[in-house]
């Protein structure tokens, strides 16, 4: 008789954690598979402190393989699931397909940025939910202080040095309280104009910074912000994003090359694609974390609708700390299903919560003690230490290097500004060239800009739409037009304009002295970097760049869009394709694309329906 196969999807807290836990229950009695898009459990609290250079990226991240050694890891992206054929169905990180048997299946997905209906905020701002999102800002925020400190101009200047960040939950609150610190330091070293500082604004329309928290918590982190120069500013959000700054709904215009998107998340789209009952996005599970009807279905985490048995009538909110304990009933749960053990029902006591003010700031009640200073600071580094599963050595030694010696500010420009979209359904994964994207289903919210209010981070949807007129630049520059619908994109990096890209007219003064023609059109790519001419079509144009100043700036400021082709849900659905997306041919070379883009273009997105989706949820919760 075969062994039964159990296929966990997603490895963040809960499926993590599920893994573990059912590894060690059924002692080989199983055959255990991960689905994951990535070979590594991202431990998100502390991503704030990769981003501002405190922690290396490793140090966040535990080894799958590594230290799952009975579980069978299978790196892809779960596109369905034939619950009647007990199969799963995902798309491998270099586009193959593949299918999955099982006979149990937790589905522990996780969440995705959520958007607001905002005018330009797709366009021109830059979420914060993975690695590769933490690793861009901190290059970003190093190049705009290094241009700010060289620009003779007071207002670019100004306008470098300021940075926006929307939603006043955990993550936002550490990224501006880190993030300044960090600024602060650079400017010691690089001196701006007289007169000027660094400026991060923190904005929600919640009354008060960190909302979902005790209210003695949360004015120990607005003193601690405003005491270190952040403009905190509650009831106020962002109304319209463009390349030069932001529009606040107080009327006031800020000039800005920097808006980062912290104002939640919402649960993936997958647990929608199985057709079953759900509450705002969440699959409903009853309180064994088992599925109605279906009982080779089980969920956990972010996308998982748990009754929350300490509050009749409610559910668990979609936190790190209820995912983590979720994980292990869930696992308790499906081994009892095979027999192996006993099924429990999932219970919870907050033990209190943390929040990372950076340096030796903090707030934190555990146990319903509130502490604040270096008292918090301690436990706040302590409770992580102990809630890793993996790497605690390496996290202290970085954490007692950066006491004594000071960081590293430079810009390893391993992150681009195009391969981490805001609009993403996997911003676990930098968009390479080539790759198929999985876009996202939208969500529905609020009045614009809703962030932190009951519950934690504002319901939105998506705002981006196809567009035949010029895409703007992200936040800074001048636009980059018609990106990719049709007018030629100019200002490459590399001085002279290339000009219809991807359409089949010449693009000229590619880097590398001559000019590179009819890329990625008939015409063979002359004198490409190397002397030897390279014919035939290349890897694609780089699109929508353009040096707002005389300083090389190649990613600040603009709307990037990536290289590779979009995987669109109604295209997959087999749904007509909109007018001029790759499914309707070649533009003829030495024509504009004004109707059809080229096969290697991107598509933008539909516009879609709203739909609803968990309120102003921030997974990044300690205890």
């Amino acid at each position: 008789m075969s062994r039964p196969r159990i296929v966990i999807v997603g490895a963040g807290f809960a499926g993590y954690r599920a893994a573990r836990t059912l590894s060690r229950l059924t002692r080989n009695k199983a055959d255990i598979t991960l689905l994951n898009p990535t070979d590594y459990f991202l431990y998100l609290p502390l991503l704030p402190q990769v981003a501002a250079g405190i922690l290396e990226p490793r140090r966040v991240t535990v080894s799958l393989s590594g230290t799952l050694p009975h579980v069978r890891l299978v790196l892809g992206e779960a596109d369905s699931i034939d619950l009647d054929g007990h199969t799963v169905h995902f798309t491998g990180p270099e586009g193959d397909g593949g299918t999955l048997p099982f006979d149990r299946i937790i589905l522990a997905a996780g969440s995705v940025n959520k958007l607001l209906p905002i005018p330009g905020v797709a366009e021109h701002a830059h979420g914060f939910r993975g690695l590769p999102e933490a690793l861009y800002l901190r290059d970003h925020v190093t190049r705009q202080v290094e241009l700010a400190a060289a620009a003779d101009d007071p207002e670019s200047c100004a306008a470098r040095c300021t940075f926006v960040v929307v939603g006043a939950g955990y993550t936002g609150t550490e990224v501006a309280a880190q993030g300044q610190l960090v600024t602060d330091a650079q400017v010691r070293k690089h001196p701006l104009r007289a007169g000027m500082r660094p400026r991060w604004l923190l904005l929600d329309i919640a009354d008060r910074v960190l909302p979902e928290l005790d209210e003695r918590l949360s004015r120990t982190a607005d003193r601690v912000l405003r005491q270190r120069g952040v403009d905190v500013r509650m009831g106020t959000s962002v109304k319209e994003a463009t390349h030069g700054g932001v529009l606040l709904t107080d009327g006031e215009f800020v000039d800005t090359r920097t808006l980062v998107w912290c104002v939640g998340v919402r649960p993936d789209p997958l647990a929608e694609s199985l057709g079953l009952p759900l509450e705002r996005g969440r699959l409903l599970v009853d309180p064994h974390l088992q599925v109605p009807g279906r009982p080779e279905l089980f969920a956990a985490g972010d996308g998982a609708a748990v009754p929350d048995l300490e509050k009749p009538g409610e559910y668990t909110p979609m936190t790190a700390q209820h995912a983590w304990r979720q994980g292990r009933t869930v696992a308790h749960n499906v081994a009892a299903s095979l027999g192996l053990g006993e099924r429990r029902a999932y219970r919870h006591r907050d033990m209190g919560f943390v929040v990372d003010l950076g340096g030796v700031k903090a707030a934190a009640n555990p146990l319903g003690v509130h502490l604040s200073g270096v008292a918090a600071g301690a436990v706040t580094r302590g409770y992580h230490l102990a809630a890793m599963p993996g790497n605690r050595v390496r996290v202290a030694a970085d954490w007692l290097l950066d006491a004594v010696l000071p960081r590293q500010a430079v810009q390893l420009g391993l992150v681009r500004s195009w391969s981490v979209p805001l609009d993403t359904a996997s911003p676990e994964l930098a968009r390479t060239p080539g790759r198929p994207e999985k876009t996202p289903a939208p969500s529905e919210g609020p009045s614009p800009g809703a962030s932190g209010s009951a519950g934690r981070e504002p319901e939105h949807a998506q705002a981006r739409q196809p567009s035949s007129e010029a895409a703007q630049t992200r936040s800074g520059g001048e636009p980059a037009k018609n990106l990719p619908a049709g007018e030629p994109a100019k200002n490459l990096p590399a001085g002279e304009p290339a000009k219809n890209q991807p359409a089949g007219e010449p693009a000229k003064n590619q880097p590398g002295g001559e000019p590179a023609k009819n890329q990625p059109g008939s015409e063979p790519a002359k004198n490409q970097p190397g002397s030897e001419p390279a014919k035939g079509p290349g890897p694609g144009p780089a699109v929508g760049s353009e040096p707002p100043d005389p300083v090389q700036d190649p990613d600040a400021g603009k709307h990037h869009e990536p290289p590779g082709p979009v995987t669109r849900p109604d295209l997959r659905a087999g749904r007509e394709p909109e007018p001029g997306s790759p499914a309707g041919g070649e533009a003829p070379p030495g024509s504009p694309a004004v109707h059809k883009p080229h096969p290697d273009a991107p598509i933008a997105p539909e516009p879609r329906s709203p739909q609803p989706s968990e309120g102003d949820q921030d997974t990044h919760e300690h205890r």
